[in-house]
């Protein structure tokens, strides 16, 4: 717990850091590019076009999603809300994983603490995802689903998803950097996680051999994040209150990766340099 309460107070203390840094860090994204940021938002609209014809037209033939409190979603806008987290928990988790390892001929001259290093990291696509977030409450605006009180939820999530992505950061930032390895590791789990979460296909429920396996889906902390945005934007359910329980798994689940992800960081950042 005490690593804890350390990486807790150096990110704190260098929260107005790790806000410069990120920002430089888009900027130098997106410098040989001609189309600049607009990229950001291109590259998702092609996968959600694909995603749509292959599943929503391919798969569904059509078919609407009907969510829990009954309301009828068309497949784009269900897939839409959801696939906005995806966009970016997928790179920050990749980014965030190589985000010490390939700075480490820098280590030896910083002056500020390096749990910021995946955090400024995440933050750089934070700023991406407030972007894609703008864009699809915008497109909602012109459908059934506009503007509504659930969309005070959406606050709420965010926080979660960047909590939930920094305890993450904390444990494959470090690994990765003694064990190269475990980047091709978390890019072949981040490729399945696309599919065992409710992103491109409904898990209202699941049933194998008469028995309804949807728990175990549920496992997944992106469900609960997933589910959580679609609330908010769609209107449909006051998420934290509807499913309390769930979302006190959601924090035990984050609380114990910060706790392994704290210990793991400050044990080995000293050695760091070793592994150039």
């Amino acid at each position: 717990m005490k690593s804890l309460i350390t990486i807790i107070r150096e990110q704190i203390s260098s929260f107005y850091l790790i806000l410069r840094l990120s920002a430089f860090e888009i900027k130098s994204a997106n410098s040989n590019n001609y189309l600049g940021r607009l990229w950001e938002v291109l590259n998702p609209a092609i996968q959600l076009g694909i995603y749509w014809f292959v599943f929503g037209i391919g798969v569904r033939r059509g078919q609407d999603i009907t969510m829990e409190n009954g309301v009828q979603v068309p497949f784009f806008i269900w897939m839409v809300t959801g696939m906005i987290v995806w966009f970016f928990v997928n790179p920050a988790i990749s980014k965030s994983t190589r985000s010490i390892h390939s700075r480490l001929q820098l280590i030896s001259k910083m002056s500020f603490p390096m749990s910021t290093i995946p955090s400024f990291v995440i933050m750089a696509n934070f700023y991406t995802h407030l972007m894609l977030v703008a864009a699809v409450v915008f497109f909602l605006q012109f459908t059934d689903f506009k503007v509504s009180v659930y969309y005070i939820q959406l606050p709420y999530f965010m926080f979660a998803t960047l909590v939930f992505l920094l305890a993450l950061g904390l444990i494959t930032s470090t690994l990765s950097t003694l064990v190269r390895d475990v980047q091709q590791i978390v890019q072949s789990v981040l490729r399945m996680l696309l599919y065992v979460t409710p992103l491109i296909w409904h898990t209202d429920k699941l049933v194998f051999k008469g028995i309804d396996v949807t728990f175990l889906f549920k496992l997944n902390p992106l469900y609960y994040l997933v589910e959580g945005y679609r609330a908010s934007l769609l209107g449909t359910a006051w998420y934290t209150v509807e499913y309390t329980m769930y979302t006190l798994y959601f924090w035990v689940v984050v609380l114990l990766l910060l706790i392994v992800g704290s210990t793991l960081h400050l044990k080995f950042r000293d050695h760091f340099v070793d592994y150039l």
